[in-house]
């Protein structure tokens, strides 16, 4: 369906007023007021996400994007108006087990989905379990996920780590050279990355000649990098995000080894919303990703398009996790004619969806519950005076191994 500008806007200011309100929760839904529908009129889907703390702008992308395309259905879905009810969780476990159970217990939603920090996906684990509630993770991206946490009821549409960091080690090996140094915020997520890569490049035949693990939040690069200067490394490794990763990129030019190494990462190094601030530094990186801003297929281009046109900025991959994950949901509502009454019925529903995404390919190994994608070589190029993306090469169908 066609995607109004109106729509938008309307959509945005009334999320804006109940956000003035101060309330923990933030319902979205379509209709025309007026009296309450009744509940067997709605699908009721919750959304756990930071609006708040250092994942506060992840939240905020994802929720858009899901809004862009509920807003593209007019919020319907199997005869059924959708209504989104979001918690915000900030980065705290406690506080996310904390709303699930209100989103559980006292709005009786039928479909949960979201979460950005693994240490969140990890509390709320039980309570899904316990409650045989459908789960769609649309960002969390730990591997026990759908490995030893894995259940009937929770399927993730976003990513692993193993997937991130696995897919660039066999290339990396091939196009860099066959001795690898390795640096990676030392937390879960950046070791599980490193991990990874450093499994499929060395099954490729190529050796990893250091590592260096700096504390999340570091500020200062310096004795790090000098040690990898010294090194007789091809290349450098680096999973960092965020500030993390301006700071790395930046002080890697700095100290001399962007001219002697060649420096390659996951998407989050040189990702949308971080280029502008790193700046030229970041040319010539080669970095691994699910998805791009630039990436040239029909439907990223009209995924693109509408988001700037709603919200006058570009997306980024968090946008486009959230854009496909309510796709998954208005599909799978759609597969069962709006009838949300089963969990069972909802999550075989959810399994089968397959479609063409901004990103490529979707669709879901039935056995992990993990999304089946492909991965792209991104190249950091100089272009109409600021820095893009682009695409050098692509590995199809990446799977998680699930164990």
């Amino acid at each position: 369906m066609k995607i109004t500008k109106i729509g938008f806007i309307c959509t945005i200011l009334f999320v804006l007023v109940l956000s003035a309100c101060g309330n923990s929760a933030i319902q979205q839904s379509g209709g025309s007021g007026g009296e309450a529908d009744a509940s067997e009129d709605k699908v009721k889907i919750g959304a756990i996400l930071p609006f708040s703390g250092v994942y506060a702008s992840l939240g905020k992308d994802l929720s858009d994007g899901m809004k862009l395309y509920f807003e593209s259905v007019d919020w319907e879905a199997g005869g059924k108006r959708i209504e989104m009810i979001e918690e915000d969780t900030g980065a705290d476990p406690q506080e996310a087990l904390k709303r699930t159970r209100k989103l559980i217990d006292q709005d009786d939603i039928d479909i949960l989905t979201g979460a950005v920090s693994t240490a969140v996906a990890y509390a709320i684990r039980d309570e899904i379990v316990t409650n045989k509630l459908p789960y769609l993770t649309s960002h969390a991206g730990g591997n026990d996920l759908t490995r030893e946490q894995k259940s009937d009821y929770i399927w993730r549409s976003s990513f692993s780590s193993w997937q991130i960091g696995n897919s660039m080690g066999k290339w990396a090996y091939e196009n860099i050279g066959d001795r690898i140094y390795v640096a990676a915020a030392d937390y879960a997520f950046g070791r599980e990355v490193s991990a990874a890569f450093m499994e499929s490049y060395k099954e490729a035949g190529g050796e990893v000649v250091g590592q260096v693990y700096p504390p999340l939040g570091n500020n200062d690069y310096a004795s790090y990098l000098t040690t990898i200067r010294d090194s007789d490394a091809d290349g450098v490794y680096a999973f960092f995000a965020g500030s993390d990763a301006v700071r790395f990129v930046q002080q890697y030019e700095e100290y001399g080894l962007k001219d002697k190494f060649q420096l390659l990462g996951s998407g989050w190094l040189v990702s949308e919303d971080l280029r502008e601030s790193i700046g030229n530094a970041a040319e010539g990186v080669h970095a691994a990703s699910f998805w791009d801003y630039n990436l040239e297929n029909e439907e990223n281009g009209k995924f693109t398009e509408a988001y700037e046109e709603a919200y006058d900025r570009r997306p980024t991959i968090e946008s486009l996790e959230g854009y496909d994950a309510a796709r998954i949901l208005v599909e799978t509502i759609e597969a069962l004619d709006g009838d949300v009454s089963d969990p069972e019925e909802i999550v075989k529903a959810m399994a089968a969806v397959e479609f063409d995404s901004p990103r490529g390919p979707f669709a879901f190994d039935q056995n992990t519950h993990h999304v089946i994608q492909d991965m792209y070589i991104l190249e950091t190029i100089q272009e109409e005076g600021r820095t893009e993306n682009s695409m050098i090469d692509q590995i199809e169908n990446v799977q998680d191994p699930g164990k």
